[in-house]
């Protein structure tokens, strides 16, 4: 049984993403920013709040690897196994993504994507009905903090909603790898 706090998290979560607010969230990697990935104006808003320059792109949560089909024109033909077999959080760079608009997407057109494995952020995702995207907790340029503690408290000040779910948790995860699929599923690593 889910405890009262976590669904009225995810309550206040969908209704700040709806609005095209911030929300500041565990994921099942380190904690992250988050906002509406098809939104641009929340993403610029994303980008203000980490101090970041809009070249540097940001990462799409999706719940389920079927989603991926929906945001990506060309994928390799096994891409749900392909992802089916990672054995940790695994974010993966598209080429030839679909919807999203140009301010999440990287100088060469790509967009990275995970399909998160935590339970929180699957929920709130399959309730969206929608990608969010992903950003670690931290101003740009300083270090990614391992834990909510860690988390700058001017950044905590800028969310327009922060998650209470798991701040007590002092798990370090490490950020994901991240990967480029060709066409044909070949993999090249980018961030062991």
């Amino acid at each position: 049984m889910v405890d009262n706090g976590y669904e009225q998290d995810i309550r206040a979560c969908l209704e700040v993403l709806e609005n095209g607010g911030i929300i500041l969230y565990p994921t099942d990697t380190v904690w992250g920013l988050g906002c509406d990935a098809l939104n641009e104006a929340a993403i610029n808003k994303l980008f203000m709040i980490k101090d970041r320059p809009k070249n540097k792109s940001m990462i799409v949560l999706v719940a389920d690897a079927r989603e991926i089909l929906q945001y990506v024109a060309i994928t390799p033909p096994d891409i749900i196994a392909i992802i089916g077999s990672f054995d940790r959080p695994t974010t993966v760079v598209y080429e030839n993504p679909l919807d999203f608009p140009d301010n999440l997407r990287s100088e060469d057109g790509s967009v990275a994507m995970r399909v998160t494995t935590d339970e929180f952020c699957k929920a709130l995702i399959k309730r969206y009905k929608k990608p969010i995207v992903s950003t670690s907790a931290n101003l740009s340029g300083e270090e990614t903090p391992a834990v909510f503690a860690k988390i700058n408290p001017l950044l905590i000040g800028r969310a327009d909603y922060v998650v209470s779910w798991r701040q007590d948790d002092n798990k370090i995860v490490a950020p994901s790898r991240v990967i480029k699929l060709d066409e044909d599923g070949g993999i090249e690593v980018l961030r062991k």
